[in-house]
């Protein structure tokens, strides 16, 4: 495993040291995870320099703000991770179903800087990375890789982006605007469930020893990040709900796949508060769900694979979702016609949807999963369904287009929205979900093999430690480890 990002200890003792000294120059420092699941425990000083930091900056102090706890404004700080609360007269379930918003990180209003984090920052005080020798190879089917860029350019990295020709437009015009050579932006055949192709442009790029490659489909730090800043976030918003409502029980964390970073979150509350895990991909690419393939649009998603860091043998449901519910809701969320039919013909606030503009097109599959799984269960007022609305409907704009041509070609009308909202909402079944017996997650497991150690060269050791829950708990003390690094890291750049 030891290309997978796992280093703790230092791995060239001359590159940390110059890394330092751009460090000291720059008076730049880094967060611990355990500050960005506490962001209460930063420094006052440091959340006081933030007051006047524009959150879509390029600027090194907005790495105090990839965490779940941003305001409204995206400026300040809030104790309660932003969040909605979806109930019964939207969803159709009784039980309540919470999204924590994605949209509200910095610089590319979506969770998935988060996973760039925890992935470029064990390298950097490592000195496995060398920011002035090295360019950083982010892979990804849409959001992580702007993570990537993101992070990289904040502490004077090159960063290179390869994704999907196919992903929206309104991804490729952000990283036009964050890239300095248009040749850092390296767009791959297919779209959303082409992650082989990813992986095939990165091998070629890998033959450069001065390309390092953050796949994060296999880095454990996507996993681990998750777990130990996701996973407490979302536990504070569940807790804070509790407090109004003593009988309020989790019942499960859903989570499209897509890297299987964040439904490591999963496991944390899991073991705190005894709640499922459901993981969800594309109905047109069931992979999991019947070892299938295919094409889909719910961008954010890569399948056709299991990642390697998906703890599957920790997973209890998996349910699809069509992408041609989210194509279709987006539309009713997000026109004129279709807000206006949810106001004035169905009854709901204002308030409430004006909200749905946080929720994206995998937002929009995890909350459809949500209500599939709260339908199966038959979950009432006191069992809260938790989800992550990864990213906002401002990324698929272009989508929006497509989809009524598409879809609609008629046009959307007060008639389409309501046999939207009737076909995609009130219609939800549970047709596509498996509960897992233990055959269920080996067969899961298993379709990993093919992936990781006939293409990518994993060792079937390593590949087959996996399998037990043992090893993941084992995995989560090297964060402890990383934030002794990056202390220590800031204390020799005289920054901490």
């Amino acid at each position: 495993m030891s290309d997978l990002g796992l280093e703790t200890g230092v791995v060239d003792a001359a590159v940390r040291q110059r890394t330092i000294a751009r460090f000291r120059r720059e008076g730049w420092r880094l967060p611990t995870f355990a500050e960005l699941a506490a962001p209460e425990t930063i420094p006052s000083d440091v959340r006081g320099s933030l007051r006047d930091v524009d959150p879509d900056a390029a600027d090194a102090r907005n790495l105090f703000r990839v965490h779940w706890h941003n305001a409204a404004d995206r400026r300040g700080f809030v104790g309660v991770p932003g969040h909605l609360v979806l109930h019964q007269q939207l969803t159709g379930v009784p039980s309540p179903i919470v999204l924590l918003l994605g949209d509200r990180f910095p610089m590319i209003t979506a969770h998935k800087v988060l996973a760039a984090y925890a992935c470029l920052v064990p390298r950097l005080i490592s000195g496995r990375f060398d920011p002035e020798r090295h360019r950083a190879i982010w892979p990804s089917t849409g959001n992580y890789c702007r993570g990537g860029v993101a992070i990289s350019r904040t502490l004077g990295c090159r960063g290179v982006a390869v994704l999907p020709e196919g992903m929206s437009e309104e991804r490729f015009e952000w990283l036009g605007r964050w890239v300095d050579d248009p040749s850092d932006v390296i767009r791959t055949p297919g779209s959303e469930s082409n992650v082989k192709e990813i992986y095939d442009a990165c091998a070629a790029l890998a033959k450069d020893e001065g390309n390092l490659v953050f796949n994060q489909f296999c880095e454990f730090a996507n996993h681990l990040v998750h777990w130990r800043v996701t996973g407490p976030a979302f536990s504070r918003v569940y807790q804070e709900l509790a407090r109004s409502n003593d009988k309020l029980k989790l019942a499960a964390f859903v989570s499209a796949t897509g890297s299987a970073g964040t439904i490591a979150a999963g496991d944390y509350l899991k073991d705190h508060h005894g709640s499922g895990i459901v993981a969800v991909e594309a109905l047109e690419c069931p992979t999991m769900l019947y070892n299938g393939f295919g094409e889909h649009n719910i961008q954010g998603i890569g399948d056709k694979h299991i990642p390697l860091i998906h703890n599957v043998t920790n997973t209890d449901v998996v349910a699809a979702v069509s992408d041609r519910s989210t194509d279709s809701l987006n539309l009713l969320f997000n026109t004129e016609v279709g807000r206006d039919w949810l106001r004035y013909e169905h009854g709901l606030s204002p308030e409430l949807v004006d909200s749905l503009k946080h929720l994206g097109l995998s937002s929009i599959c995890n909350l459809l999963a949500a209500i599939q799984y709260a339908k199966r269960k038959e979950l009432g007022p006191d069992q809260v369904v938790m989800t992550v609305a990864t990213d906002g409907a401002s990324l698929y704009r272009t989508e929006e287009r497509k989809a009524l041509h598409k879809l609609f070609p008629g046009g959307f009308g007060r008639g389409t929205a309501e046999a939207v909202f009737q076909e995609h909402l009130v219609g939800v079944h549970d047709g596509h979900l498996l509960e897992c017996g233990m055959r269920d997650r080996d067969r899961i497991f298993n379709l990993g093999y093919f992936t990781w150690v006939e293409q990518q060269g994993v060792s079937l050791q390593d590949f087959e430690r996996r399998r037990h829950q043992d090893f993941w708990r084992d995995l989560r003390g090297h964060v402890e480890a990383w934030d002794a690094g990056i202390a220590e890291f800031n204390r020799e750049a005289g920054t901490a």
